[in-house]
């Protein structure tokens, strides 16, 4: 009776230990204290509703604030295993003319994607972006910054010499920003 309670206790502190990891994994958007690193989380949301599915697919992208050139990392984790998806900077309104792609990689059959780059994106929100002006926002309250996210590369162009915009909208199938972010190109 002794060696099953201890290993009840044993067992029941490893899965609660466990449990800390992923609640702790989803964490604040924006700057991490004082340091030029920021952090982005992208969630999977309903289209009727625009509300984050629960236990859907998600994504967190770590990034630089500021610098020569926009730095980051992404892992998305839930999506659909085998596709190739494009995380971009979305300028409204649609079609999202001048939109800039960050980054592409395929889902492994797990659904996970990592996507790391350096991209000269210039300041974000770019100039035009109704999102990098409070009286044109598409945010509540006149809030102003960038929208990221994670599409199927099938729904965008990124050729820049045809230009770059959205081609295509799947938003089921997209991962879309918790909130806006700001970065600002230093060498401008």
């Amino acid at each position: 009776m002794k060696k099953v309670m201890i290993f009840t206790i044993v067992v029941s502190l490893l899965l609660s230990l466990t449990a800390i990891p992923i609640v702790m994994a989803a964490g604040p958007n924006g700057p991490a204290g004082k340091s030029n690193t920021g952090h982005l989380n992208l969630y999977e949301k309903d289209p009727a509703t625009w509300e984050i599915v629960e236990g859907g697919a998600n994504g967190k992208m770590t990034y630089n604030l500021s610098g020569s050139e926009f730095e980051f990392v992404f892992n998305g984790h839930g999506l659909e295993a085998e596709v190739e998806y494009r995380l971009i900077y979305y300028p409204d309104p649609w079609p999202g003319n001048g939109l800039i792609c960050l980054g592409c990689a395929t889902a492994n059959g797990g659904g996970n994607v990592h996507i790391q780059n350096s991209v000269d994106t210039g300041d974000l929100p770019a100039a035009g972006d109704e999102n990098a002006d409070p009286s044109t926002t598409t945010y509540p309250d006149g809030i102003v910054g960038a929208k990221i996210w994670l599409v199927p590369a099938d729904d965008v162009e990124c050729d820049s010499s045809v230009g770059t915009k959205m081609i295509g909208w799947n938003p089921a199938q997209c991962l879309f920003e918790g909130d806006l972010i700001s970065f600002d190109d230093t060498d401008e």
